[in-house]
């Protein structure tokens, strides 16, 4: 049943953010922040314990809490948006690399993960991040998320996956996954491109003519 629900919300919402993470962004960053916090708390709880992936109350109510705080977070603020949007789309890019390569799942899949985050989060808080890079970003991040949604609900991946390192493994890696992944990344890309007005901005200006709000003004 877990595996169905976090499917159908992976699909969701990696779909809005692929197609509409730029033309949105005002409510599509804290989306995808809700999202993330949320499989980061649940994360926490389960490589602390031995109960799994989602198994416990204790995970979900974690997931949910951790979840929240990163939405609203992102909501109120351009810097703390932009943070979350780009770290977890980087750890989503990076770790999904070294699975398409057959990493085997370890420390090595995360260190990656963590250093894409760390350094897409550094660029784009560094300078002033032209609109077109969260968008093809975003998109390569959304159709991570769809693709791994569709293979939680053909039963390909399952949730208690998430804390196996032999999730590579089991993978089917068959060339349509990645098939499936270019299209909707190159459709999203082309989707939100249309909207060529708004590219022309840096993604702070676009927030803040969307009304958010900023940690410091410039």
């Amino acid at each position: 049943m877990q595996d169905t629900v976090i499917g159908i919300v992976a699909i969701a919402v990696g779909a809005l953010f692929c197609f509409r993470g730029f033309i949105a962004l005002r409510l599509m960053i804290p989306l995808w922040g809700t999202f993330a916090g949320f499989m980061l708390g649940a994360g926490l709880v389960a490589n602390a314990g031995d109960g799994g992936f989602l198994r416990t109350g204790l995970a979900w109510a974690v997931g949910l809490g951790v979840g929240t705080v990163f939405g609203l977070l992102a909501y109120l603020y351009y810097e703390v948006s932009i943070v979350l949007a780009m770290a977890s789309i980087g750890f989503a890019l990076g770790t999904g690399a070294m699975v398409a390569l057959g990493v085997s799942w370890s420390w090595l899949i995360i260190l990656v993960g963590v250093v894409f985050a760390v350094v897409l989060a550094s660029v784009a808080i560094a300078g002033d991040l032209p609109g077109f890079v969260l968008l093809v970003l975003g998109a390569m991040g959304g159709a991570t998320a769809i693709v791994g949604g569709v293979m939680l609900l053909a039963g390909v991946l399952e949730t208690s996956d998430f804390t196996s390192e032999y999730v590579t493994q089991r993978l089917d890696d068959s060339w349509w996954w990645y098939g499936l992944y270019l299209v909707l990344a190159i459709v999203g890309i082309a989707v939100q491109s249309a909207h060529a007005d708004r590219l022309r901005a840096s993604v702070r200006t676009s927030w803040v003519d969307a009304g958010g709000a900023e940690l410091r003004r410039h």
